[in-house]
């Protein structure tokens, strides 16, 4: 005899809990299984494949494409690729930590505002993301031009020569990421600011701690979540961008977006590019771990 329990006020099996749970969850974990799962397990087994003559798939698998990322190849090693992996891990570090730097303050800004100001101000730092990310680059590109007032004011300081400019280069390419995935560190930011327990500062003022200690055992210890998340937001997307770098790089700005894109596009070479974008993806998981244990740990 089936054990009966209740759920929502009615008698029920444990059967039919099981089934009515399978068919509240069976959708989405369809929907992940067939548009995440195998898609990245295809890429993972086309990633070892190689590249036949004009574009083709070979499926005879080796670690050729391993070789090649690690810069080994018929013509002798060379760091170009993991110069590049390189560079687009300090760029997606550099940018999320000045936009923690900006978010966290303009967060603390926004949430002291009064209600219905603070609703303002937050469209406002949000209005942006709704916009194309090409259309904000290329705005990017014109106002960061030989003739507009940035690059005269750099000229001015002497940071630039007078037939330099702040377009296309290395400036250009941190003012878009910042400027992209600003947004994005700001909402958990400012969702952690408006949840914080001031009685928590008031008694670490109280017990007379600095203004340093009060900061972090009354502030940041709660406020971890939300920056921990908000470094995910930023960081993850950041490694694979490519547009920002293409754009307002001039296209001599290599990322391993760029690469990638390059690979499934010009080179017609899917198999490296696979063996890239498994990179990439294993990069992000690993990030994702090592932040999700920090923000585990206990701060206070």
């Amino acid at each position: 005899m089936q054990q009966t329990e209740v759920f929502e006020g009615k008698l029920t099996t444990r059967r039919r809990m099981r089934k009515f749970g399978a068919l509240l969850t069976g959708p989405g974990i369809l929907w992940l299984l067939v548009f995440l799962l195998l898609p990245t397990i295809f890429l993972m087994v086309l990633a070892f494949a190689e590249r036949g003559s004009y574009g083709s798939i070979n499926w005879e698998f080796s670690f050729t494409n391993l070789k090649r990322l690690f810069g080994f190849s018929s013509f002798g090693w060379s760091p170009d690729n993991l110069l590049i992996l390189w560079r687009s891990l300090k760029i997606a570090v550099f940018t999320t930590v000045l936009c923690l730097v900006i978010g966290l303050p303009m967060a603390f800004w926004v949430a002291n505002r009064g209600k219905s100001m603070r609703a303002f101000w937050f469209t406002l730092i949000m209005v942006p993301s709704c916009t194309n990310l090409v259309i904000r680059t290329s705005a990017w590109m014109i106002l960061l031009g030989p003739e507009m007032f940035p690059a005269s004011i750099a000229r001015f300081l002497g940071l630039l020569a007078d037939s330099e400019s702040l377009y296309p280069g290395s400036f250009a390419v941190y003012i878009g990421m910042v400027s992209a995935m600003l947004p994005f560190s700001v909402l958990p930011l400012y969702t952690s600011v408006e949840r914080l327990d001031w009685g928590i500062v008031e008694a670490a003022r109280d017990l007379y701690a600095s203004p340093l200690r009060t900061f972090r055992h009354g502030i940041l210890s709660q406020m971890m979540p939300g920056i921990v998340a908000s470094v995910i937001l930023t960081l993850v997307p950041s490694l694979g961008m490519y547009v920002i770098s293409d754009l307002l790089g001039g296209g001599k700005y290599m990322l391993i977006g760029n690469l990638i894109q390059q690979q499934f596009g010009s080179a017609s070479d899917w198999p490296f590019g696979a063996m890239l974008g498994v990179v990439l993806i294993l990069t992000s998981v690993i990030s994702l771990i090592i932040f999700q244990r920090i923000g585990g740990k206990n701060f206070v």
